[in-house]
């Protein structure tokens, strides 16, 4: 699954305007709190953990309009706790974003 930068990047120009250094600012909030939900999925070791990790980060996407990483939050939703291949998936788009 590739990364989208479209609507993911218009919220973050519409939010900080002609502001560089907000921009930057946003962008580095969201990498962070990705990598955090990340984290924490991969620590996860029961169905519980994992769900609200998940749901975490499903939320962090929707509040930025990331539309690629609410599928993704929303595949290991429907996944078991430590699904190796839903968290590469998530580590992949992180890596895409954070790059470009």
């Amino acid at each position: 699954m590739a990364y989208d930068a479209g609507s993911l990047d218009a919220t973050l120009a519409a939010a900080a305007g002609d502001d560089a250094a907000l921009f930057s600012e946003l962008r580095q909030a969201f990498i962070e709190s990705v990598e955090r939900q990340v984290d924490l999925l991969k620590r996860s070791r029961c169905d519980g953990n994992w769900q609200m990790s998940a749901m975490r980060l499903k939320g962090v996407a929707a509040t930025f309009q990331a539309e690629t990483l609410i599928l993704l939050a929303d595949e290991a939703l429907d996944g078991a706790p430590g699904d190796p291949v839903v968290l590469s998936r998530i580590k992949n788009f992180l890596a895409e974003f954070a790059a470009a």
